[in-house]
């Protein structure tokens, strides 16, 4: 294909390495691009406050389209333009079917409310060390619109806890994971990495032919099939390995750097 006039991309396991950082060699083809005038966006399920230290590796100013679509955050001002949410009803209905179909589970919702961005149910057990949050009942934890709400049961696998889910809350909310081990991510019905991505294209009337993005775990699905040029790391889900345009080194190998360096 030709030069891409947007580039996208996943954080976790994609842009960072495995020890969370953005290596000198990814920093100095962004770099590149953004002098190039081609836009550079993230696409993550991460919440905006986790944005800043990843911008700060990169030194240039950057839209981020985070919570797996729902919330486009503007990495430079550390504003957020626009967000989708769950309401509590919704939140509610969701809520009594995952218990159901998988007793023990846990949950917790993410906010764009500065006061109490995250909050989890007791006994929710983060999936990240850094995981941060106040605790709350159930009804606290529902009543207000969420961004995202998050299912836990670290007995199963992120896989088995999104089969056993979609059949009974599919049709309410779209589901994905990040975390491969017990951690299903539900956003607002239709809303997903690729609906975002989708929306910034548009603001940088760039049409998807022109897009090449960059992921590895099924929460980069949507993304991948939409742009124009899908990516899958080296240490991609199967599900991406199967559906992408091309397979790349893994995040611990350049990967990204090694596909952008043909144009930049």
């Amino acid at each position: 294909m030709q030069p891409p006039r947007l580039v996208a991309t996943d954080v976790d396991g994609t842009l960072l390495d495995p020890d969370e950082r953005v290596s000198p060699r990814a920093v100095a083809v962004v770099e590149r691009l953004v002098a190039a005038g081609v836009g550079f966006v993230l696409v993550t399920g991460r919440p905006p406050r986790w944005i800043p230290p990843v911008v700060a590796q990169l030194d240039v100013a950057s839209l981020a389209v985070c919570a797996n679509g729902s919330v486009l955050y503007d990495a430079g001002e550390d504003r957020v333009l626009w967000a989708s949410t769950l309401a509590p009803d919704t939140l509610a209905r969701v809520a009594a079917a995952a218990t159901e179909t998988l007793p023990g589970s846990r949950l917790a919702v993410e906010r764009v409310d500065p006061g109490a961005p995250f909050v989890a149910e007791p006994g929710y057990r983060h999936a990240w060390v850094d995981g941060d949050g106040v605790a709350a009942d159930r009804s606290a934890l529902l009543g207000r619109p969420a961004v995202k709400l998050l299912i836990r049961d670290p007995r199963l696998s992120s896989d088995a806890m999104v089969a056993a889910l979609t059949p009974v809350i599919g049709h309410e909310a779209d589901l994905t994971f990040s975390h491969p081990r017990g951690l299903v991510e539900v956003s607002p019905p239709g809303v997903t990495k690729a609906t975002g991505l989708a929306e910034v294209a548009r603001r940088h009337g760039v049409p998807a032919a022109d897009v090449v993005a960059f992921g590895d775990m099924p929460n980069d699905l949507e993304m991948l099939r939409w742009a124009g040029h899908g990516v899958a790391m080296g240490n991609a889900h199967p599900a991406l390995l199967d559906a992408a345009d091309e397979v790349t080194a893994s995040n611990a190998e350049d990967g990204l750097a090694l596909v952008l360096e043909r144009w930049f």
